[in-house]
């Protein structure tokens, strides 16, 4: 099992727009997070606007506190599979029912993560749903006026996976001040 690692990039190319203190919490909380699952990742991408997600497995949360809005972890069925299978220590080959109510618990695990990093800022918030995992791809999310949008894109260290495309995890965090 390897430790996790999401390394953070430079400032000059991590924090262009992007508020700080969310770019942060997120890259904390995906670095222990994935520890829990034993795989690695890197912090690959930033941005404060939305993203394509790439990934066919989407777990979202939302927030409420000081802050309302909701997190989305976006992972593709590989990287999904890896994680699950050393968050909860056994084999899967494809997509299942297992590997998809584990997406779910990592994406618990990010957004506990983020919410402890963010307590004491103000985009705290204290309360959180229970995530949902959309499975699939060709969604699109509306996103309204005045959102602190962040997108932060993670690749996994995985030597077998020939597409970049079945290396990426990201995680988008969309909050409204109250």
């Amino acid at each position: 099992m390897s430790a996790a690692v999401a390394e953070n990039a430079s400032p000059a190319t991590c924090h262009v727009g992007a508020n700080t203190d969310l770019l942060d919490s997120v890259v904390g909380a995906v670095t222990k997070g994935l520890q829990m699952c034993g795989v690695t990742a890197r912090c690959v991408g930033v941005s404060s606007v939305p993203a394509r997600e790439t990934g066919n497995i989407t777990g979202m949360i939302g927030v409420h506190g000081a802050v309302s809005g909701f997190v989305t972890v976006n992972l593709a069925e590989r990287f999904a599979i890896k994680a699950v299978e050393g968050l909860l220590g056994d084999t899967y080959t494809e997509l299942t029912s297992q590997v998809v109510d584990g997406a779910g618990e990592i994406t618990n695990i990010i957004v506990g993560g983020v919410k402890s990093s963010l307590a004491r800022t103000d985009w705290a918030f204290n309360q959180i749903t229970v995530p949902s995992v959309i499975v699939g791809q060709g969604y699109s999310i509306a996103y309204a006026r005045g959102l602190e949008f962040l997108n932060v894109t993670f690749e996994h260290d995985d030597p077998e996976a020939v597409l970049l495309g079945d290396r990426l995890m990201q995680v988008s965090v969309s909050l409204l001040r109250q």
